[in-house]
């Protein structure tokens, strides 16, 4: 935008919460995005963690504030507290080891337990570097994303692949069923009670037509 701005001049602020094994890269995943940094040494996150970045989405300042996992995935013990007001997930695996992805369906499942159904979520196959040592065919993701409703990208940290892209559609589409909820209750006050569930389906099917989520 050119002009100085404030942490504090967003319209709107969005949570979203890093979920995946540990050792898939959530951390360089959020590091890469938040502040354009990488770090070789692999080291568990100690405590809750989370950075924020503000992104221009149609003309609106959308600021995310992006949890990490803070090493809990280890224990299997993520706390509800972690998932509370989360609107959007990136769920991480790391394309060279299969375990992964297979613990990606748990994954899921644990976040639909614990937010509304319809978050937005990005699958992540993080990594993607490491061509030679891939695990899993991208066509398997492509089709567990297709059976979820839910987006995919590839991704690598290290090289700084596509990391943009992946929050930034998460964030965009996050925005998109959140204006739309308002531009209806706007039209129509009764149309929409409190906490009513929106549906963004058919909002996730269109962007899939539109190719974005391709690896």
């Amino acid at each position: 935008m050119g002009s100085y701005r404030s942490e504090e001049d967003y319209d709107y602020l969005f949570k979203v919460v890093l979920i995946g094994d540990s050792g898939v890269g959530k951390s360089n995943l959020l590091s890469r995005f938040t502040k354009n940094e990488f770090s070789q040494q692999s080291k568990s996150t100690i405590g809750v963690e989370f950075a924020t970045r503000t992104i221009d989405v149609d003309d609106k300042i959308v600021k995310a504030q992006i949890w990490d996992t803070a090493g809990q995935e280890r224990y299997r013990a993520i706390t509800s507290a972690y998932y509370r007001g989360a609107v959007g997930a990136l769920l991480v695996y790391d394309i060279t080891r299969h375990v992964t992805f297979q613990n990606v369906a748990r994954w899921l499942k644990e976040l639909r337990d614990h937010t509304d159904q319809k978050i937005v979520v990005m699958l992540v196959g993080n990594k993607a570097d490491l061509r030679h040592l891939r695990a899993i065919p991208t066509d398997d993701s492509k089709g567990f994303a297709e059976r979820e409703n839910t987006f995919f990208m590839e991704t690598s940290a290290l090289e700084a692949l596509n990391v943009e892209n992946a929050f930034t559609e998460v964030l965009t589409q996050i925005y998109r069923v959140v204006s739309k909820k308002a531009l209806d209750a706007g039209d129509d006050p009764e149309s929409l009670p409190a906490g009513q569930t929106i549906n963004i389906g058919n909002d996730v099917s269109a962007a899939k037509e539109d190719g974005c989520c391709s690896g």
